[in-house]
């Protein structure tokens, strides 16, 4: 992080000024990523009981999913049908994606994986709205045990790959906290930032925290954080141009499960009790994402039930970001 620092100290003002990030809206955008076990059983769901979950499609503007379970889970046939479905509803396409991982440690490497798994969607008639690259940060540091530098550099040659192949894409991040402090996150995102301009690219198009709050309950002294923490650090985005992005989901549901007291109703109430501590503070993401990727809610519909997934992005919408399409 020194060499960041050093970098990010001698770079010219001016370069920053000329970074252009495309925001999606100046209105909230909500994503919904529903859980991949079973085989993908709740995102097919969706498809085959559309009758399920009809005022919830109304209250969201992306559907996402990874892109590695896209591809496996689901046949040309299924996916041609559905993406023609979600074109029917105004609904957005995103996938989460690796940038860097320990199966592709360069950004080269795991575009050239995931290239073909885009190339199939789009042939499928899919529409790939947005991308969100699952830690490259975090990868670097707590897998690869190599420096953040290199984690910038690596990151900046996946985007660029990204924006040469597929320039319409939205491109965005996402990083850890607490596990990566707020200070180290925005070095990060200026560093990122920087490496883009200086290839003649632009630069994210949002930053997406996937927050841990199960910390904040514990008063975790290795890893210590709080919302009032992750406000500074959506402020800061904004001042960037960046859209911040914030994952809802229920950080204590491994405890809870470790106790044997967590079942669907631990995760409404979680994603609920989130939804309140960051309004609590101020808080107001450009994009909710409600996303779930542990065991939980065992139901994806439909959203008139009590604790399926529609009907916690149902209730969640209602209160929260009051998104309008």
């Amino acid at each position: 992080m020194k060499q960041l620092i050093c970098f990010l100290v001698f770079l010219p003002i001016t370069l920053f000024a000329q970074v252009r990030v495309q925001v999606e809206s100046s209105r909230p955008i909500v994503w919904m990523m529903p859980p991949a076990y079973e085989k993908g059983r709740c995102f097919r769901e969706l498809f085959e009981k559309p009758e399920g979950w009809k005022e919830t499609r109304s209250l969201i503007n992306v559907l996402a999913y990874t892109d590695l379970n896209l591809n496996k889970q689901f046949t040309d046939e299924e996916l041609r049908k559905w993406f023609s479905m979600l074109q029917q509803w105004d609904i957005k396409l995103a996938m989460e994606v690796g940038a860097v991982k320990p199966w592709g440690v360069t950004g080269e490497i795991t575009f050239n994986i995931e290239r073909p798994m885009w190339d199939r969607i789009q042939r499928l008639g899919g529409n790939i709205h947005a991308i969100a690259m699952d830690e490259p940060l975090c990868c670097v540091r707590k897998d690869l045990h190599k420096p953040d530098d290199y984690a910038v550099e690596e990151t900046a040659s996946y985007i660029a790959l990204v924006r040469k192949q597929f320039p319409e894409i939205l491109v965005g991040d996402i990083e850890p906290y607490p596990f990566i402090q707020r200070e180290d996150l925005v070095r990060w995102i200026d560093a990122l930032q920087a490496k883009l301009v200086q290839m003649g690219g632009r630069g994210l198009d949002f930053f997406r925290l996937d927050v841990d709050w199960n910390h904040f309950t514990n008063g975790n002294a290795t890893y210590p954080g709080n919302w009032r923490e992750v406000k500074k650090l959506e402020i800061a985005c904004r001042q960037r141009k960046v859209a911040f992005s914030l994952i809802y989901w229920a950080a204590d549901y491994p405890h809870m499960k470790r106790l044997n007291i967590a079942d669907d109703s631990t995760w409404y109430v979680s994603i609920m009790r989130q939804g309140y501590d960051y309004a609590f503070v101020g808080g107001t993401p450009d994009q909710y994402v409600i996303e779930s990727w542990i065991e939980a809610p065992s139901c994806s519909l439909p959203e008139a039930d009590e604790w399926t997934f529609t009907r916690s992005v149902r209730d969640f919408c209602r209160r929260f970001p009051k998104a309008a399409k």
